[in-house]
């Protein structure tokens, strides 16, 4: 069952790199987004994870955000896009990723190289543009994965760009359960786990639901301080999660 399953997404990820290298350089933007969004919803269902999208209090994605979610595993990624194609801050080390690696920097991922503040300005300033110009963007402050039930500190750098750009924050909280939901072991992606490892870890689980939830976005202005911005949306995050709120005692993931 587990080898059946990962040859068809084995087959997926190849159209999708067809996908990326015959057809993208042909249609416009929004037809890229729409097999983004077509793609990603078929791999996590390939994967056999059903997605339950929530809107907390009648919260509603803004057209026009800088989003931040919690992370816990590669997934994160594919769930999000399943509701809207994002473009996704993620570190340097996954364009390596065998297939997965070459898919993200082909759909608008922006790679950043951890510890170097040179990079970081860059970044930010593509970000500030990309959401100038009505982009999704996204990216994961914790900075790596973490298991759940814990929550890492939020970097709280690339939260400038919202302010700059005058557009709020918008948090999502992510969790996997099980089917009786409670949280499910196997998406997790911390410690020495390698993501082939993983993979095999989500395809033999079965019945895994990815609950995401759309939380109310947070106003930002030129009087807002990046710090305070990260810290509002770490504590919207946890306060839905219910996660022990933890500081340096967790094995950074990948």
């Amino acid at each position: 069952m587990v080898a059946i399953r990962l040859l068809r997404v084995l087959i997926h990820l190849f159209r999708g790199l067809a996908t990326c290298a015959l057809v993208f350089p042909l249609i416009d933007e929004a037809g890229r987004r729409a097999r983004i969004k077509a793609w990603s919803i078929r791999l996590v269902a390939l994967c056999g994870v059903r997605v339950r999208i929530l809107h907390h209090q009648d919260a509603q994605p803004a057209p026009r955000a800088l989003m931040v979610a919690n992370h816990v595993s590669w997934l994160d990624i594919f769930v999000i896009n399943s509701l809207h194609p994002t473009r996704f801050v993620a570190k340097s080390d996954i364009r390596g990723w065998p297939l997965i690696g070459w898919l993200c920097e082909k759909t608008g991922t922006i790679f950043i190289a951890r510890g170097k503040l040179r990079d970081v300005r860059r970044i930010y300033q593509g970000l500030v543009e990309s959401l100038h110009a009505g982009e999704h963007v996204a990216f994961f402050p914790e900075g790596t994965t973490a298991p759940q039930g814990a929550l890492l500190p939020f970097h709280a750098n690339l939260f400038e760009a919202a302010i700059e750009a005058e557009v709020p924050v918008q948090p999502y909280a992510v969790r996997y359960l099980d089917k009786h939901g409670r949280l499910h072991p196997s998406a997790d992606f911390v410690g020495d786990m390698s993501f082939v490892q993983s993979i095999f870890s989500v395809l033999k689980a079965g019945g895994m639901t990815a609950e995401l939830r759309v939380l109310p976005a947070i106003a930002t202005s030129e009087a807002s301080h990046r710090r305070e911005l990260a810290d509002a949306a770490r504590a919207a995050i946890a306060s839905v999660l219910g996660d022990v709120l933890v500081e340096n005692q967790i094995e950074p993931g990948r």
